[in-house]
């Protein structure tokens, strides 16, 4: 389903100095698999979603999801394939914390055009699965970290994107909280939804439905 072929991403920090953060990355994910990521900080992980997520362009190389590549998407087309594909889950979850619960998880729906019924039932479909139903109308700054969490994961799901994309996503949770994120992310796994986390968290490192574990060190697969 995703295909990364000889990926090399630079940065060029000015003139004279370019940071290399990927180097010939080749990698391969079959839809319906959870691959996690393994890496320390700055080691190349983001950068791979974000090449995923058509967020950025490699320096070279291509990224191939379905078939097509989309890696040289103009940045309208690179905008409709996330909207479509790709539903986001952010370390520090990048809710607009005055705003409700349910207006939150709306957002990726506000450019599909849809009537108000299906928006209502999208919305009351992932408030309830979540567990965050009796939250609707709450205020995100005043949730807990955990429900935060939960609102972040009802928006990534609230389009039936065909894949997750969760960069650190329990980096601001403590273990438990940290438990019950894994948890959820094999009930949307069993929906065959292709998901893919970039993390450094131990707890991602052992467990029986991890489909792949890529590690990366210093923009190299070891």
């Amino acid at each position: 389903m995703i295909r990364l072929e000889n990926i090399i991403k630079k940065y060029t920090i000015n003139k004279n100095n370019t940071v290399t953060a990927l180097n010939n990355i080749n990698l391969e994910f079959k839809e319906g698999q959870l691959v996690v990521l393994k890496g320390s900080s700055g080691s190349g992980k983001s950068t791979i979603l974000s090449l995923i997520a058509a967020l950025s362009k490699p320096t070279s190389g291509q990224v191939i999801v379905d078939n097509k590549q989309i890696s040289k998407l103009p940045d309208n087309f690179a905008a409709l394939y996330r909207r479509d594909n790709i539903g986001f889950i952010f370390q520090k979850y990048n809710l607009i914390p005055t705003l409700s619960v349910q207006e939150n998880i709306l957002l990726p729906l506000v450019p599909s055009n849809l009537d108000e019924k299906e928006v209502e039932e999208k919305l009351n479909l992932v408030m309830d699965k979540f567990q965050i139903l009796h939250k609707k109308d709450a205020i995100v700054r005043n949730l807990s970290g955990g429900e935060q969490q939960r609102v972040a994961i009802a928006r990534a799901h609230v389009n039936n994107p065909k894949i997750i994309i969760a960069d650190e996503p329990t980096a601001n949770l403590d273990e438990k909280l940290s438990r019950d994120f894994i948890q959820i992310l094999k009930e949307l796994k069993e929906t065959n939804k292709t998901i893919i986390v970039a993390t450094h968290d131990p707890l991602f490192f052992n467990l029986d439905f991890v489909d792949q574990t890529v590690c990366i060190d210093r923009g190299n697969l070891q």
